[in-house]
């Protein structure tokens, strides 16, 4: 690509950051100027789409990260605690599962809405497992279609060893440690039996918070739970039958039933969705970020084929 070409296209980008920018910053204000005046209130969406984990979310607009943030959920949650005009909450779940201290986190601020007294109604999507499983036993009222895959109510740690294939390759891994587990999980090395132990303690225990959750948030015996906590995956209407989910029905009949908790009449449900926390100077910056990243990748291959073609003899 000629000088002429590459700066076309950083021009080309930049406009395209801007308006992006711009388009997003008049989308906040819209948001926040739509339901001002609505007497009767709304129901406040909340999607959770993707992995769980813990951290920031992405405020770039062209490389936003895959799944959802605990600090975007918590803000989004914790908004919706304190609008007067969010009379419930619907959390629209789609997930795999993820971190569970990003979970904890997340459902926390679940606890603190239903604390303040406006209800939670959970609409399963494709999925909800695993740590999706564990943020929906925490509404009040939970809807998934028949085919929902959901369940998968346990907890693994896994991990790799390449020892042998070092071995064959000759390769030796050296290290300084200050403490005997300090490179615990590490591949380069067999597991101890007493580091399987203290592994398995780790495993057990966050497994008996996860039970103890939805045996709480379920109002189900604490032993039953246990009996299907296996780590299976049901389908909604397999949950359903043992007390996971509480009815089956799409986005739309679980709208309309958070509007009914809310006590918001009528059967156009007005719908309030907060925004990321993306700003102008956010998103300018993070699609900074994204083509300085490029332009970096593209010279460092542009010098590895200059030096690949130069005539510099090589010692071999």
């Amino acid at each position: 690509m000629d000088t002429s070409a590459k700066r076309k296209w950083v021009i080309a980008a930049v406009i395209l950051l801007v308006a992006a920018a711009l388009g997003a910053a008049c989308m906040n204000v819209w948001q926040d100027r739509s339901f001002q005046n609505k007497g009767k209130g709304y129901v406040v969406v909340i999607r959770i789409d993707g992995p769980i984990y813990g951290g920031a979310g992405s405020e770039s607009v062209l490389n936003s990260s895959e799944g959802v943030s605990s600090e975007d959920l918590m803000r989004q949650f914790q908004a919706a605690r304190k609008d007067p005009q969010a009379k419930a909450i619907l959390v629209r779940i789609n997930s795999p599962g993820g971190s569970t201290g990003a979970t904890q986190e997340i459902a926390e601020e679940m606890d603190k809405v239903r604390s303040s007294g406006k209800p939670i109604i959970i609409s399963m999507g494709d999925m909800c497992a695993s740590a999706g499983y564990w943020l929906a036993s925490k509404g009040n009222y939970i809807f998934a279609s028949p085919a929902t895959i959901t369940g998968s109510i346990g907890v693994y740690m896994d991990y790799n060893n390449v020892e042998d294939l070092m071995n064959k390759i000759g390769v030796k891994n050296e290290k300084i440690k200050s403490g005997a587990h300090k490179d615990i999980l590490s591949m380069y090395r067999p597991m101890t039996g007493e580091e399987r132990q203290m592994l398995q303690s780790m495993v057990d225990d966050i497994y008996n918070q996860f039970v103890q959750t939805v045996a709480d948030g379920r109002k189900m015996d604490e032993n039953k739970v246990r009996s299907i906590a296996d780590g299976r995956i049901l389908t909604g209407k397999e949950a359903q039958d043992l007390g996971l989910v509480d009815a089956m029905g799409n986005y739309y009949d679980a709208l309309n039933y958070a509007a009914s908790s809310g006590g918001i009449p009528g059967e156009n449900v007005p719908v309030k969705t907060y925004t990321n926390g993306i700003s102008l100077k956010g998103i300018l910056a993070g699609e900074a970020k994204n083509v300085s990243k490029i332009m970096a990748r593209e010279m460092a291959e542009n010098m590895t084929k200059a030096l690949s073609e130069s005539s510099v003899p090589s010692v071999k």
